[in-house]
């Protein structure tokens, strides 16, 4: 196990910044998931702590030992790529003993390895199986034994469920996250999914444009995100964002949203607030009238534009004075195309973003004093 630091490192690619000074602790034994869309500089990331890319300026450490221009077969980091990278001419068995035979270890010692970590993620049946006659899911499991089977001191995967199919997606979330206890091996994982973020992540290192725009428990990013980029892109739908202008009335400071006003407590907010400002609020803290908790006081309405259920689940799209508003209904709710309805919510579910820089206004409690 290690620890891992990025030291106000860049990564240039000619006149083209991917990553500007990036500063990240990583604790010892670790699970944190990189996240964020695609471009957005998490995959550069991972791959310069691999050793397949050089940073342009600052240091990476493991622990205290400044691996920046260590070669990717002395940093003692195991990675697991997106395509597998199998050999396929050989079986399960020879794939995992290539990596111990080319290092010199013993062949008895090489076998005990392969039986111990086959039996560990379930492949101890198809050691003698080739790439071509395994699943998806059995192909994934092979690549992580592979990465196993070197004792590393840091594991490194690259997006590597993105080829499975949903279920098995889900399974296979659950196989990494509980050998990853098991191991107890530094872990980055490197998703563009945000639900894997979220169900597999002791710490979560949102990117985006390079920068890592705010590092925490799956919780905190969800409950006090840092700003309305990362309130948007952590939760499924994603936040709406409302419009909203204001005015100061002595300790309290007065909101105006989409026809509904509510005042809130000025010592909520750390210093003055800045001329423009946008509400966030997630769709399942938006009810229909006909469903909605009695503490939801703010009345809002509009007309149905498309409706998406899932089963468990209704979402419906209404469009509340040009704004479309995402709102959780319950299961098949009989609600159709055009219908006027009326929504409410409760003004201490809102979240509160600077309109210019997106930053949070209150990164305390997300529930404001409502006056």
């Amino acid at each position: 196990m290690a620890s891992v630091t990025f030291q106000n490192v860049w990564k240039r690619f000619g006149e083209l910044t991917i990553i500007p000074d990036l500063n990240l602790q990583i604790n010892d034994g670790e699970f944190i998931v990189f996240v964020g869309p695609s471009g957005c500089g998490k995959t550069t990331t991972l791959r310069m702590l691999a050793g397949l890319e050089t940073p342009t300026y600052g240091k990476i450490f493991v622990d205290d030992e400044d691996v920046t221009l260590t070669p990717p077969g002395r940093r003692d980091a195991a990675m697991v790529f997106q395509s597998y990278a199998l050999y396929p001419h050989m079986t399960v068995r020879k794939n995992l003993a290539f990596g111990p035979a080319i290092r010199g270890e013993a062949k008895s010692d090489i076998a005990r390895s392969v039986d111990k970590v086959a039996q560990l993620v379930g492949l101890d049946k198809l050691l003698d199986r080739r790439p071509a006659e395994l699943s998806g899911g059995q192909r994934q499991r092979v690549a992580l034994a592979r990465a196993m089977i070197r004792r590393p001191r840091v594991f490194l995967l690259d997006e590597p469920l993105s080829n499975l199919d949903a279920s098995l997606r889900t399974q296979m979330r659950a196989e990494i996250t509980q050998l990853q206890r098991q191991l107890g091996v530094t872990t980055v994982y490197v998703t563009h999914d945000q639900v894997e973020a979220m169900t597999m992540g002791d710490r979560i290192a949102v990117f985006d444009k390079g920068r890592v725009l705010q590092v925490a428990t799956p919780a905190e990013l969800y409950r006090s995100p840092a700003s309305k980029a990362v309130g948007t892109f952590i939760g499924s739908p994603n936040m709406n964002i409302l419009p909203a202008s204001l005015q100061h009335e002595g300790e309290t400071v007065r909101f105006d949203c989409l026809g509904t006003s509510f005042g809130v407590a000025a010592r909520e907010f750390s210093g003055s607030l800045p001329q423009v400002v946008e509400l966030g609020l997630r769709p399942d803290e938006i009810h229909w009238t006909k469903d909605a908790p009695s503490r939801c006081s703010e009345k809002i309405s509009g007309t149905v534009t498309a409706i998406e259920t899932t089963g468990s689940e209704t979402f419906v799209l209404v469009d509340v004075a040009g704004t479309l508003i995402n709102s959780k209904f319950p299961s098949f709710a009989p609600i159709h195309l055009g219908d006027q309805v009326n929504l409410v919510f409760d003004a201490n579910d809102l979240y509160f973003f600077d309109g210019v820089s997106g930053v949070n206004l209150r990164l305390g409690s997300k529930e404001p004093s409502v006056v």
